[in-house]
């Protein structure tokens, strides 16, 4: 780790002199910059805090921290779950949300293009508001698209439509010399070398910081419908899912989850849709699925091949949400999985591994029974569509350096697991600060040293969101 210089005030007096945005040192600072959504990987000041508002001004904070050899740390709206986002050697944290306008539209291109600090919840309404749909449907929706971009966010449509990597076709971006560049262009395909826009995406900020972005989009589906499918065990329940692909039924998204995490998030919504018993039998866990398309007799036609391969399956029953409001109803509890845990969890962690589908329960099943071994409990959920699962360890009564110290076996032994199914320690969340150590254990070193390769080109500094991800 390089040695790095504080923050003088000549180099103030430059960044102020360098940008029309509000410039805020020290106490100025607002706290809730000095943490993102999950503090237990660690809180940390930035000595100044910078409003950019184009990337010209970027680049000229970038440069002047890279010549005075002072961390930079670009920050969207800090909701990531790994301490990408968190200043831990001081330096200066550039907010990016006020570089938050949708540029303009491409109808011809089916193209939309949008600064970084646009939030993901209005880009998807106004895309909506026009007939077209932004794919990607990451759980938090007040996240930047910059943000989603720099960790690869995946989301419950990932199963149908990809993860945000399959919608960047360009960027606009800002190297650590403060140098800026486009990587990728208005193109649906191409081989021009090495694809320095992919390297971009997922690297938290590494690599590069993202000042503009050209994103595919599409006709948004005409009609939508869900289900919300009940179990008596998880083992029923995550098997099925195999089967819908078998019979090309190609779902929107598939999420699963236990009773304990519906009760939870139900009791936190204040509101009841998913059934406790039907015919007698005590529901295990759920799938929630939904289907997108043309008109309703094509998704009709869907549901009653998708009810016959379900309920042969193992399903209880199928119950239908078919109109806008029962379907919302339907997400709610889904949609509040994070909050209803953290509402009710003094100490947190989790980690969203990814497995192949046909080893989810399996894997969660192990999980399980490796976690009646530890005084935390084990909150899990997940995509079934693409085997990308949520696993939170939470306590209200322990100790916090026993509760690290615990959890640290727990998720060494699980990760080890998924590896050994053909897993990853990351389907969506990243790596940032709070999982190096796994990356570095389960990827190994050859795959390590070639990431410290790739970063010591683009940032021979080593100042650009440093100590995160290898």
């Amino acid at each position: 780790m390089a040695n790095y210089n504080s923050v003088t005030e000549k180099v103030i007096e430059e960044i102020k002199a360098s940008v029309s945005g509000r410039v805020f040192v020290g106490e100025e600072i607002n706290i809730d910059f000095f943490h993102d959504e999950m503090p237990i990987y660690g809180e940390g000041q930035p000595e100044v805090l910078v409003d950019a508002t184009n990337a010209e001004e970027v680049a000229k904070i970038v440069k002047i921290c890279n010549e005075n050899l002072i961390p930079v740390i670009p920050r969207g709206a800090g909701t990531g779950l790994t301490g990408a986002g968190v200043a831990r050697h001081g330096g200066v944290m550039i907010n990016m949300q006020s570089m938050n306008k949708i540029l303009e539209y491409d109808e011809e291109n089916m193209v939309v293009k949008v600064e970084p600090g646009v939030l993901l919840n209005d880009l998807a309404e106004d895309c909506l508001s026009k007939g077209y749909m932004y794919p990607p449907d990451p759980g938090e929706k007040f996240a930047t698209l910059g943000g989603n971009v720099a960790t690869n966010a995946g989301g419950m449509r990932a199963v149908k439509y990809g993860t945000t990597r399959n919608y960047v076709r360009s960027m606009e971006v800002v190297l650590p010399t403060g140098e800026i560049t486009t990587f990728g262009a208005t193109v649906s395909k191409t081989s021009t070398g090495y694809s320095l826009k992919d390297l971009m995406i997922g690297s938290e900020g590494t690599l590069g910081i993202i000042t503009e972005l050209t994103l595919k989009i599409i006709p948004a589906p005409k009609e939508t419908i869900s289900l919300i499918v009940p179990y008596e065990d998880l083992d029923s329940c995550i098997s099925t899912v195999p089967e819908l692909f078998k019979h090309n039924l190609n779902p929107q998204a598939i999420e699963f989850m236990e009773k304990e995490i519906v009760n939870l998030s139900e009791i936190y919504i204040g509101k009841s849709t998913f059934p406790r018993e039907l015919e007698g039998i005590e529901i295990g866990a759920y799938l929630l699925i939904t289907f997108d398309g043309e008109d309703e007799d094509q998704l009709n036609d869907i549901i009653e091949q998708a009810a016959e391969v379900l309920l042969e399956a193992g399903a209880i029953d199928v119950l239908v949400a078919d109109t806008p409001n029962k379907i919302k109803e339907a997400w709610a509890a889904r949609s509040s999985f994070l909050e209803a845990i953290e509402s009710q969890t003094k100490l947190l962690d989790e980690c969203d591994v990814v497995v192949p589908i046909n080893k989810i329960a399996k894997y969660v099943n192990y999980v399980n029974e490796k976690a009646k071994g530890y005084d935390f409990e084990v909150k899990s959920f997940g995509h079934a569509g693409d085997g990308n699962l949520h696993i939170y360890t939470c306590s209200n009564e322990m100790d916090r350096e026993e509760f690290v110290k615990q959890v640290d076996e727990f998720m060494h032994d699980i990760y080890g697991k998924a590896y050994e199914f053909g897993g990853q320690i990351s389907g969506e969340h990243g790596i940032g600060f709070g999982k190096k150590v796994f990356l570095n254990k389960f990827e190994g070193d050859v795959n390590t040293e070639l990431m410290r390769g790739i970063k010591k080109v683009f940032d021979p500094n080593n100042i650009l969101n440093p100590n995160k991800v290898i």
